[in-house]
């Protein structure tokens, strides 16, 4: 022990680790929650951000005021860079540059996933994804400046290029994305301008394997399909992307000229295993025991995107839900484990699928129940404004979306960074 009080180090205040540290309000520990960002982001909604319908203080809460009532807890702007096994230590990167180490009795490791280009990381100079409050702030600049040059420039073909939109990878996010940028051209930007019809921006989304929405539902996939295909998307499957760079992407050695292209195809673990020289799967992340230890660091919990552990005979899914469980299974072992008991192995409760495709139309799948249309659309709104952390985000994004839908307007149409061309990647 670290003297005293079972010291209980958290890294990262996402879903997982937030989760396990508000668990442990009331056990007889320390908890010291670590994050390199002073907030925690309500990732889900991050793409509405970035098509302006909301802005980026609603889906953020600042991590102090989160536990701020927590009286055992305490909060360290910091960047993990490395654990010491043998002293059971974290090393830590304040923002001013000095190092810090954080000695631990618990240590849980939540710190999330980081995209991959799969090989070619220099495609992210061009279609940067949307991970951050700044990806999403500066993807926002970027869409809003493209209809205001489309507005001044003489030249079609480079018009039509500024009015073009591509999302790479057709998840949840591509698929929510390629709505709402939709819904922005065609209904709320469409009576704003005097020299181009915002309506004729073309949005296309990409998608490399057979169909849309691949955790989804058959059924379901293709009715988000067909109601993209109603909002004027341009879904093409099949389509593997060649080449990215600052005038557009190459697929099946067709060139899409475009000013803008974001990435939505995939996600790598943060460098955890190294830190462990412990096992991992095919995609990097951390092979954890069934109670969610570190196989051999039995004081060393996994959860979230970095862990991998098979149900089923199935991997889990890297999801909100699966973090937000395993952040609570993680505090009831610390507790059981001060208290002399066995730790039990993790179950996750599969609560389902769910994604909104523009407005009054998601899609959800939960068990037995497969839903499409508004009542899923309903349903998605309620379960996202009740998992947002602080009341006052609650009631921020519900006027907001409250505004949007009978108006049609969307208050955060602002462009933050440098006025003029979209700043494309390398530029000075």
């Amino acid at each position: 022990m670290t003297g005293g009080t079972p010291r209980v180090v958290v890294v990262g205040a996402g879903f997982g680790g937030l989760a396990a540290a508000r668990a442990l309000r009331r056990a007889p520990v320390e908890v010291v929650l670590v994050d390199r960002a002073n907030h925690h982001l309500f990732t889900p909604l991050l793409y509405q951000v970035a098509t302006a319908y909301l802005a980026p203080g609603d889906i953020a809460s600042p991590i102090r005021q989160i536990v701020r009532d927590q009286a055992n807890a305490r909060v360290l702007l910091a960047e993990a860079e490395g654990i010491d096994l043998a002293t059971r230590e974290v090393r830590l990167r304040l923002p001013g540059g000095a190092s810090r180490h954080e000695p631990f009795d618990f240590l849980v490791l939540a710190t999330g996933v980081q995209s991959s280009y799969f090989g070619h990381d220099e495609w992210a100079r061009f279609a940067p994804a949307l991970k951050t409050l700044q990806d999403a702030t500066a993807l926002r600049d970027r869409v809003l400046a493209a209809f205001e040059l489309a507005e001044v420039e003489e030249r079609r073909e480079r018009r039509d290029e500024l009015l073009t939109f591509v999302l790479v990878g057709a998840g949840p996010t591509g698929v929510e994305m390629a709505g709402a940028l939709a819904e922005l051209s065609r209904e709320t930007l469409a009576r704003d301008f005097r020299r181009i019809d915002p309506r004729r921006a073309r949005v296309i989304l990409l998608e490399a394997g057979e169909r849309i929405l691949p955790g989804f539902d058959g059924r379901l996939a293709r009715r988000a399909a067909a109601r993209l295909a109603a909002m004027g998307v341009e879904v093409r499957c099949r389509a593997k992307v060649e080449s990215i760079d600052a005038h557009g992407v190459v697929v099946g050695g067709e060139r899409l000229a475009a000013a803008t292209v974001a990435w939505a195809a995939g996600v790598s673990p943060s460098p955890l295993a190294t830190w462990l020289a412990a096992p991992t799967d095919h995609a990097g992340r951390v092979r954890v025991a069934p109670d969610l230890t570190v196989p051999g660091h039995g004081e060393i919990f996994v959860v979230g995107d970095v862990a991998s552990l098979d149900q089923d005979g199935r991997p889990l899914p890297g999801v909100a839900q699966v973090a937000l469980q395993q952040g609570r299974h993680v505090a009831r072992a610390i507790v059981a484990r001060l208290a002399g008991r066995g730790l039990s192995p993790f179950r996750y409760r599969d609560l389902g699928n769910m994604a909104v495709v523009g407005r009054n139309f998601a899609l959800l799948e939960s068990r037995r129940l497969r839903l499409d249309g508004y009542l899923a659309w309903l349903a998605w709104a309620l379960v996202h404004l009740e998992s947002l952390a602080l009341f006052s985000n609650r009631l921020a994004v519900f006027t907001r979306w409250a505004w949007q839908y009978f108006t049609g307007q969307r208050g955060s149409r602002l462009i933050l960074g440098r006025p003029g061309r979209p700043e494309r990647p390398g530029s000075d």
